[in-house]
């Protein structure tokens, strides 16, 4: 085990215009906005710092796997099956483009969402040990 870092501080995201981005991120995932220029704004989000970076339309957050699939970089992690559900339910209602909630064979279940950059983003149903650990659940 590593004993020199702690956890992973800051995301960096390619958006084409960071204003617009925050403003999503902020009224549509509760970001909170800590700086802003016009290269980049900086947000408070899921325990992280959220770069949101100046970048070509098109550039992208996501890969593409081994069998050509697109592929997500980052999971963000609720606290159950009722939660995925309503936070699903809450970004459809929202205009946000989501996928469907999928079991894919491990524990809980998942979907994919994306935001106006069409970055793409993994939600799973089950907070981590480790985490639950950190906040005493």
């Amino acid at each position: 085990m590593n004993k020199f870092i702690k956890r992973v501080g800051t995301t960096y995201l390619p958006v084409e215009d960071p204003r617009v981005a925050s403003d999503w991120y902020q009224s549509k995932l509760g970001a909170v906005e800590n700086y802003q220029d016009e290269d980049k704004a900086i947000l408070d989000f899921a325990h992280q710092s959220i770069f949101l970076v100046k970048a070509p339309a098109g550039e992208k957050n996501s890969f593409k796997d081994a069998k050509g699939n697109e592929h997500f970089a980052l999971t963000f992690e609720v606290d159950g099956f009722e939660q995925l559900k309503e936070f699903h339910a809450y970004l459809m209602e929202n205009g946000v483009e989501v996928g469907e909630i999928e079991d894919r064979g491990h524990t809980g279940n998942n979907f994919v969402f994306y935001d106006l950059d069409g970055n793409k983003f993994d939600v799973w149903s089950e907070l981590s040990s480790t985490y639950k650990e950190l906040l005493g659940i």
